[in-house]
C-alpha cells in the first residue's frame, strides 16, 4: 500500500502545480479580470482532500497494527498458560 501513497504524493504535487500554472496563464479570462479560477480552486481542494485521507489512512493503519500486536501478545499469553 505504501507505493499507492507515494503515487498519491505525486498526484498531489501535480494537482497543485497544475493549479499554479492555470493561475499564471496571462490569456486566461480569470487572470485578466483578476478573478478566482474555479477549476484551479477545485484542483487544490482535491489535493487537500487526498492529503487528509492519506493522513486518516495512516492513523487507521497504525491503530490496526497496534491492535494486531496486542492480539498477538494476548494469544501468546493464552498459549503459555
Amino acid at each position: 500500500m505504501e507505493k499507492n501513497i507515494e503515487s498519491d504524493l505525486s498526484l498531489v504535487q501535480r494537482l497543485r502545480k497544475r493549479a499554479e500554472i492555470r493561475r499564471q496563464i496571462p490569456s486566461r479570462k480569470s487572470v485578466q479580470n483578476n478573478e478566482p479560477d474555479r477549476i484551479a480552486d477545485l484542483l487544490e481542494e482535491s489535493a487537500d482532500a487526498i492529503e487528509m485521507w492519506r493522513s486518516k489512512y495512516r492513523e487507521m493503519h497504525n491503530l490496526a497494527t497496534q491492535a494486531m500486536m496486542r492480539v498477538n501478545e494476548l494469544e501468546k499469553k493464552a498459549r503459555e498458560k
